[in-house]
């Protein structure tokens, strides 16, 4: 009997005819990043379950139903939820806030959050984020919020929306609260469960609930803007000159409260309509008492994350381009032992220079392997058979354009093929691309 063995539900394949898009998204990410000054880090995959009871909070969703944890003898760990944390996990532990601040870092990972899969949400899903740690002024969250902005722009995203505000601090916060507390006290019967405990424990988290009933009470509530400290609603004020400094659209929506506890201050989110419900794409904020939370000096930091899946359903929906993924350059079509062993040897050498070349490994006969070599979309093709061998002479055709160039099949073979290629991309190009594709700097001059 078969073993019928699927994917997890809430996971996703990445096929090799699809990879190209992701590598576009992470290549565009890490040079928007490090243009910025970030720098990568990697932490591990899971962590002691502690960490992410005190920092993301035990009254959030993620805590309470979406956590992936498992115990190992008398340990208990926990798949990530989100980055933020092990990255401040990580650099508390290595002593990078010893170092000249802000610290600024950034990533791609996965993460496991067990919800119901649908379009943009998954239980296993990817996320660029980044973290800056030092900096308690306003222009940091501007230069954050910039950064994220620069990468959708670069990504070619289009019709994207800017959410800010300030759940303040602390001290302000707790006022805030109890002015929740009063308003969802009165529906406290109509509550959904969830939204009962949250009543006594967290009362903000009433305003993240997708009960309807919950979301309905909640209209009326009163906003965190109208009990900000003077300290933080100066530092929103000044956000908001920066970020019109910087010609960045945004609308000011005071039911944002973000899902994780950690959050201080400014939150924001980049919201699309077009992919239904999940339509949040980047989202973040500060959290300066979480590094002090979790065991370090009060140090203030701020970020943000962005779910891969998501991004690319808006790119493909809006048409975006990608980086073509790579082609061959050419394919060796061969006749006879002493042909492959030929077609072994250049194969090596020109991949040795940064080509793509390929040759039969499943003996096929000559038509089928000029068929295979026009299915992979090669740019050349050379047919190497006993009378190539004994000319010394092979001739490679342009797929495209239908046309054969005799080269000889020598030691200046790839010299000769190099110019061939080079003169192919020359004329495949704009006048404009050219400079774009080979370089403008001086040192190419």
């Amino acid at each position: 009997m078969s073993l019928n063995i699927k994917r997890p539900n809430g996971t996703e394949d990445v096929l090799p005819k699809d990879v190209y898009k992701w590598h576009t998204v992470e290549k565009i990410a890490r040079e928007t990043a490090e243009s910025f000054g970030f720098s990568e880090i990697r932490v591990p995959t899971f962590e002691n379950t502690d960490l992410f009871l005190r920092s993301v909070g035990e009254t959030t969703d993620v805590v309470q139903k979406e956590m992936y944890t498992v115990k190992a003898k008398e340990t208990e760990f926990t798949l990530r939820p989100e980055g933020t944390a092990g990255t401040i996990r990580a650099m508390l532990q290595n002593g990078l806030l010893n170092d000249a601040l802000p610290q600024r870092v950034y990533y791609i990972l996965s993460c496991f959050r067990h919800e119901r899969p649908q379009a943009g949400r998954l239980r296993e899903f990817h996320q660029f984020g980044l973290e800056m740690a030092g900096s308690a002024s306003p222009a940091a969250d501007a230069e954050v919020i910039s950064l994220a902005k620069t990468l959708l722009d670069r990504l070619g995203l289009r019709n994207i929306e800017l959410y800010i505000n300030s759940i303040g601090c602390p001290e302000c916060r707790s006022k805030y609260q109890e002015a929740l507390k009063a308003h969802f006290g009165v529906h406290e019967e109509e509550l959904c469960d969830t939204c009962k405990e949250r009543l006594v424990k967290n009362p903000m988290r009433l305003l993240d609930c997708k009960s309807p009933i919950c979301r309905e009470i909640g209209k009326d509530a009163p906003i965190i803007t109208d009990y900000l400290c003077e300290e933080c609603s100066g530092h929103f004020e000044l956000l908001k000159k920066y970020l019109t400094g910087l010609n960045i659209d945004f609308k000011v929506n005071p039911r944002i409260v973000r899902g994780l506890d950690y959050y201080t201050k400014t939150v924001f989110e980049f919201v699309t309509t077009e992919i239904g419900a999940q339509g949040t794409v980047c989202g973040g904020g500060r959290y300066d008492g979480l590094i002090e939370q979790l065991g370090g000096k009060s140090v203030p930091a701020l970020g943000f994350g962005m779910g891969l899946e998501r991004l690319l359903l808006v790119m493909d929906k809006q048409g975006c381009d990608f980086i073509a993924p790579k082609k061959c350059d050419i394919y060796f079509a061969t006749m006879g032992e002493n042909a492959l062993e030929k077609a072994i040897a250049l194969s090596h050498e020109l991949r040795e220079f940064g080509y793509f070349a390929e040759f039969d490994l499943m003996g096929r006969g000559l038509k089928a392997q000029m068929k295979y070599a026009n299915k992979i979309g090669a740019a050349f093709t050379a047919v190497i058979g006993d009378n190539e061998l004994e000319n010394g002479s092979v001739r490679l055709k342009d797929m495209e354009k239908g046309e054969e160039i005799e080269i000889a099949l020598d030691e200046k073979f790839r010299n000769s093929f190099e110019s061939i290629y080079f003169n192919k991309m020359m004329d495949s190009l704009e006048d404009g691309d050219v400079l774009a594709a080979f370089g403008t700097g001086k040192e190419n001059d």
